[in-house]
């Protein structure tokens, strides 16, 4: 695990600059750096030594040095793939995965990564045929951004390394401004600068000679498939999710897993119990509000495997201590709340190991939101089309009406109503609407974006799903927006922060590739999501955590809101810094901080233009002062 960082150019690049790149990532890799620097690349990495920790440090290369890699992930299946290259003569001088790139390379171009099973954010220089091929895994777990300028191209694991190059514009790009409202993240390909892009996840970019071109190698195919019974496709996913965790419980370093109580973690922390013959270090978050808190079930299932089972306690005062920081390392704004536990779990994981294991994915592999099933219900009960504009009417005027909360959320169910299954998912992901935007942004601002509706981003996904039912249409749109974009990024963010390496079993490509061809029937039956997984866990797990409703990992926003956070939002979002800017309206901003209202929207709003203006303050403007945000109180308390 590792971050890297490099130029190309047809004239030759600075070495010096990109020393001062991986000088910033450091934290993604402290045990080590390492440099290649010719006259058209220089290549550079920061190393966190997980596999062949004495021997395998980067770039490394073929056998007459032609051909150069940095690599930032794991490779699972590289014993097999360097058994084979071996076979075919080809010579190995380390034990490291990241060897195997040059030599895939070699034979197979940049096809290689057809062949590997893993998270990846890699570059391959070809110096003979002055070649740069960047590559991201195929559901994106490892981050890679780019610009070209010119006949140039830099590259690097994180924004912040990009944007340390003084010519490097730093201006706003709207249209990613303009989605991060949306959806509380920045979707690829954007990025929140102007001019820089994250590479998509499954994709190919090839440079050479100056000209740059992508292309996508893979995507999730939900086309359905012949799965036999329930009761054998059970059997299947618990040998899946075995196989995919012990490919990932290979470490020289210290390995344990998160635990959050729900039945993703748990499934891991099971298949890591016997795969092991040792006590499975976990690792939890809980809240002092019992609302949140899930410590209890994760206690259960560490008692039930015997584990050496970690916890931390999340409180408003820690938040409001650690953002700044979080801030910083996202390097973009992110408004993912569960961003602060995350933080927090991984620092405490940190104390004890350098490995993690997570039950990400198995949510978008086995149909655990329920939304899922609301949307299936809803779908039930689609209006004639005739009544579809009356009910859209209707619900809009509640929806937008001066009433109360309640009355609101029935303005927007009754909305949702009325529109088609694609429309309705793409509101129901949605943190502000267009209406809400339109009223929010200054007119400069919405010239910016004028005619550029977000939900499109969804809907494209959902109508070219090879999915034939709506349920798995969902989670089609779900792995190529919400995972990329928003859970993997946090995952990453908040591991590497503390030079953590996360692994996810349930995002094992075999094992999403098979999930991806079951019925949506086996995965949301009725109102039970992840039906399927539930019965294959029944050997494994406590009955109770199987059967208890969906928690996910929030946080008390709203509280916090209300409380330890009220003076910094008030502070930040109506200074004259916020309000120079000149991108939204201050009284509509005002408005919202004076709502006194518990309403789940207006605290996602407030949330998400707190962390466009923390990020502001802390990456784009590097003037962040934490005294200046709490020493003068907010109109209005706490109690």
């Amino acid at each position: 695990m590792c971050g890297v960082a490099g130029i190309v150019s047809t004239s030759p690049p600075d070495p010096g600059h990109v020393k001062e790149m991986c000088r910033l990532i450091a934290h993604r890799g402290p045990d080590g750096e390492g440099y290649h620097v010719d006259a058209h690349a220089a290549l550079g990495m920061r190393r966190l030594a997980i596999i062949d920790v004495a021997g395998g440090d980067q770039p490394v290369y073929n056998e007459d040095g032609t051909v150069a890699a940095v690599f930032n992930g794991e490779i699972y299946n590289f014993v097999e793939l360097r058994d084979r290259l071996v076979a075919r003569g080809h010579r190995f001088t380390t034990g490291s995965d990241t060897e195997v790139l040059v030599h895939l390379y070699e034979d197979h171009g940049e096809d290689l990564v057809e062949h590997l099973r893993g998270m990846f954010a890699f570059a391959i220089w070809d110096a003979a045929r002055r070649r740069l091929l960047l590559a991201r895994d195929r559901v994106g777990k490892k981050p890679l951004y780019y610009r070209q300028a010119g006949a140039s191209l830099a590259f690097a694991s994180e924004l912040k390394a990009l944007v340390a190059d003084p010519s490097v514009s730093r201006e706003l790009d709207p249209v990613a401004l303009h989605h991060y409202l949306t959806y509380q993240y920045v979707p690829a390909p954007w990025s929140i600068y102007r001019g820089i892009r994250k590479l998509p996840p499954g994709h190919l970019l090839v440079w050479q000679d100056g000209e740059a071109r992508l292309r996508r190698y893979w995507k999730l195919d939900f086309t359905p498939r012949p799965m036999g019974s329930e009761r054998e496709a059970a059997e299947r996913a618990r040998q899946l999710l075995l196989d995919a965790t012990r490919v990932r419980m290979v470490s020289e370093r210290p390995l344990g897993a998160f635990l959050s109580g729900g039945i993703d973690s748990s499934a891991v922390v099971a298949a890591m119990a016997r795969l092991s013959d040792r006590p499975v270090k976990t690792f939890c978050i809980g809240f002092d509000d019992q609302r949140y808190d899930e410590r209890s079930y994760a206690a259960s299932v560490a008692r039930r495997y015997g584990t050496d089972h970690h916890e931390f306690v999340v409180v408003g005062s820690s938040a409001l201590e650690v953002l700044p920081t979080v801030a910083r390392h996202f390097d973009e704004p992110f408004a993912d709340s569960s961003a602060i536990p995350s933080f927090f779990v991984a620092e405490l994981s940190r104390r004890h190991v350098t490995v993690v294991l997570n039950g990400d994915g198995g949510d978008e592999c086995f149909g655990g939101y329920r939304r899922y099933a609301f949307m299936k219900r809803v779908g039930r009960m689609q209006p004639p089309k005739r009544l579809r504009g009356v009910l859209d009417r209707i619900g809009s005027a509640l929806a937008q009406a001066d009433t109360t909360p309640r009355l609101r959320r029935i303005g927007r169910g009754i909305r949702l109503l009325g529109e088609t299954p694609q429309h309705r998912y793409a509101s129901l992901m949605s943190h502000f609407s267009g209406e809400g935007k339109n009223a929010l942004y200054t007119d400069a601002q919405h010239e910016q974006v004028a005619g550029i509706d977000s939900n499109d981003l969804i809907r494209h996904v959902f109508d070219t799903s090879a999915a034939d039912e709506d349920v798995n249409r969902l989670m089609d749109v779900d792995v190529n927006t919400y995972l990329p974009g928003d859970l993997l990024v946090k995952v990453d963010i908040t591991t590497m922060a503390h030079s953590l390496e996360a692994r996810s079993p349930f995002l094992d490509h075999h094992l999403m590739e098979w999930a991806a061809g079951l019925p949506g029937g086996w995965k949301v039956d009725g109102q039970v999501t992840k039906a399927l997984l539930k019965k294959a866990m029944v050997p494994w797990l406590p009955s109770e955590l199987l059967h208890r409703p969906k928690a996910g990992f929030g946080v008390p926003l709203a509280d916090w809101l209300r409380c330890e956070l009220r003076p910094l939002a008030y502070d930040l979002l109506t200074d004259h810094t916020a309000r120079a800017r000149g991108l939204f309206r201050p009284d509509v901003v005002r408005g919202l901080l004076q709502d006194h209202s518990e309403g789940r929207d207006r605290s996602n709003l407030l949330w998400s233009l707190l962390q466009f203006e923390l990020w502001q303050r802390t990456c784009a403007e590097q003037s962040w002062d934490t005294s200046c945000a709490v020493t003068q109180p907010a109109q209005g308390h706490c109690g």
